[in-house]
């Protein structure tokens, strides 16, 4: 959120540090700062903070506990108004827990036209585009309190006999309505809209943005002001299915309380008094709110176990001072804190929160650091070396690492909100990934790297099953070219046997796996340094598919395999990415030779016509050679 500094001081009769200085300030205890320069401040408000924050007397209040630097006023501390009532507006709402509270007011006479200039330098400060002074109004009230609003062109809804009628209802299959900036937007089924009751015809899409229908401008003289509560779910949806975000849709869908509205709507009255003039004929209310949630107690002794600290209940009854919070103390030395958080104070439901607030106000620089327990950070240690010995001793034998989703299929634990609906349970082992990995290693793994005619992978992830989670070790191979394999699972679990006293299951032809809950860490995890491994050179591979053509010849008797592949690889050219020997035999005094060539190019995918050329000057280049002759 972009914050004036010149704002900010508005609530403080003492000068305010630089904007640099108030963010590093508030860097320490309160928010992550984008950028301090000059007058302003980007601040990055996380959701849980949003409800408050999002506003320049949020983060007033907070500069104010930072630097215990009291407030002149807040005006969230002071007292409501008893708003006039009027007979000239109704309000009606199809969902209350869509819309938990709804505040229409009815200005008569207002001037509409250019703004002051303070309030027109205010808002672009920090961005805002200047409009007029009715609609400046309602958005330097939002970015002052936090609190969205709109006003409407009473002439533009209709009315029965004298009387406007809004009604908030979700909107029919089919229904469009054109926003203030021009664009016509087709509403999904179920949006949440403002309404002229007496037409049914959308004036706004709740909480996101107005319509141009009941646009304010120069000729206005009537308005009805709209400072509502809207469910954030639903305009998070609504927003995002428009792919309309606005500020009013960004303060909504972090669930800023129903209470605010009043306050809002005090400001905005008093201002639009101020700047245009005209006279309020009342007010209507439909609430429909309860209180948010109860009072939250902890003790000293959970704050000081939570944080490591020593804090005394002088210092934490400060820290609540400071942040506004009434609370009440209990036991022989007042050591227990029962809070009632402040309506706007969304966020403070747990013992928990209370820590954090006392935390980060005291700072987190008074915090002694201490070591951790050496029994548990030995055993966490062993472990660890543990688990890089097996990798290691994985890498060494010649195994790429490899980390997969936990997500899985099916499994004894499902998730009530996957993040991907095809797999919305929690895998109960690392076999399944392991095929799919090594399927795809099939058709993508360069085959450039070496001499090696297959695939080698592992991982070390955790698995969750009924009984628990636990650490498990799968590995496999693929078969990439030359004769089979068969003995390569067992001779790595007879490695693995010999050096940890691990049990290998293998589970499929290619692929075994461990479970590394039955394995102590500690003779070869105590002491262990993790190697540095060397894997040679960074080669780049191209992103083009190979080709494979084989090629077997009669040599001589005594023929070095090096001298066969030599010559071919001098005969076949750049595109040559591999050559393989994959057989050899002798017979009647002369050596058989097969090879397979790997041909790739960096360029394109090769065809049978860049190959076979090739392959007839290598055939021809071997037969013209003394004592050899292709099979």
């Amino acid at each position: 959120m972009k914050t004036s500094r010149a704002w900010l001081q508005t609530y403080f009769e003492k000068p305010l540090p630089t904007a640099e200085e108030l963010g590093d300030a508030l860097t320490f205890h309160s928010f992550e700062i984008e950028e301090a320069e000059g007058d302003l401040l980007e601040v990055k408000v996380l959701p849980d903070r949003a409800a408050d924050c999002l506003s320049h007397r949020g983060v007033a209040h907070e500069i104010a506990a930072v630097l215990d630097m009291p407030m002149k006023s807040d005006s969230l501390r002071e007292s409501l108004p008893e708003f006039p009532h009027t007979d000239s507006l109704t309000v009606s709402i199809q969902n209350p827990e869509k819309c938990p509270r709804y505040m229409g007011a009815l200005i008569r006479g207002v001037k509409v036209g250019p703004s002051p200039e303070w309030l027109k330098a205010s808002i672009e400060a920090v961005g805002q585009r200047s409009i007029n002074n009715v609609v400046d109004a309602t958005n330097y009230v939002m970015l002052n309190i936090g609190q969205p609003l709109h006003a409407f062109d009473a002439a533009k809804l209709g009315n029965k006999d004298g009387v406007y009628a809004i009604a908030v209802r979700d909107s029919r299959a089919g229904e469009k309505i054109t926003t203030l900036t021009g664009e016509e937007y087709a509403l999904p089924e179920g949006t949440m809209l403002i309404t002229d009751a007496s037409s049914d015809s959308p004036a706004g899409i709740a909480g996101v943005k107005g319509g141009k229908a009941a646009e304010v401008n120069a000729s206005t003289t009537d308005i009805i002001i709209e400072s509502a509560n809207f469910d954030g779910t639903s305009v998070r949806r609504t927003a995002g299915a428009l792919k309309l975000w606005t500020d009013a849709s960004q303060r909504y869908q972090n669930k800023i309380s129903p209470a605010l509205a009043a306050y809002g709507m005090r400001d905005v009255l008093a201002l639009i008094q101020q700047v245009a003039g005209g006279e309020v004929a009342g007010v209507v209310d439909i609430n429909h709110y309860t209180q948010e949630h109860a009072d939250v107690s902890v003790s000293l002794a959970k704050i000081n176990s939570l944080l490591g600290a020593s804090f005394t209940t002088v210092d934490v009854a400060s820290a609540f001072d400071r942040l506004g919070f009434s609370y009440t103390q209990e036991g022989d030395g007042k050591e227990v804190f029962t809070v009632t958080p402040p309506f706007e104070r969304r966020d403070i439901t747990l013992p928990e929160n209370l820590v954090e607030e006392a935390g980060r106000i005291l700072g987190y620089d008074r915090i002694a650091a201490q070591p951790l327990p050496n029994e548990a950070v030995e055993a966490d240690q062993i472990r660890y070396r543990g688990v890089e010995h097996i990798k290691d001793f994985m890498a060494e034998h010649g195994y790429t690492e490899i980390s997969t989703q936990t997500f899985a299929v099916e499994g004894d634990i499902t998730l009530a909100n996957p993040l991907d609906k095809t797999k919305p349970a929690l895998r109960t082992t690392l076999t399944e990934n392991m095929k799919v990995s090594l399927a795809h290693a099939a058709t993508v793994a360069p085959r450039v790297l070496g001499p090696e005619t297959f695939v080698k992978l592992f991982e070390i992830g955790t698995v969750f099953t009924k009984d628990g989670e636990h650490l498990s070790l799968c590995f496999g191979y693929q078969q990439m070219s030359g004769k089979k394999y068969a003995m390569l699972l067992a001779e790595m679990a007879a490695a693995l046997a010999d050096e940890f006293g691990m049990h290998t299951s293998i589970v499929a032809e290619n692929i075994a796996e461990v479970d590394l809950n039955n394995v102590s860490f500690t003779p070869f995890g105590t002491d262990y340094t993790p190697k540095k491994i060397a894997l040679g050179a960074y080669r780049t591979y191209s992103v083009y598919p190979s080709a494979i053509r084989d090629i077997a010849v009669w040599t001589p008797e005594g023929t070095q395999e090096s001298e066969v592949s030599i010559f071919i690889e001098q005969q076949a050219g750049e595109l040559l990415a591999r050559i393989d020997r994959f057989d050899r035999f002798e017979k009647d005094g002369r050596t058989s030779f097969a090879f397979r060539l790997v041909f790739q190019s960096f360029e394109r995918t090769l065809a049978d016509t860049d190959l076979d050329p090739t392959m007839e000057k290598v055939t021809s280049a071997l037969n013209a050679k003394d004592g050899y002759e292709v099979r």
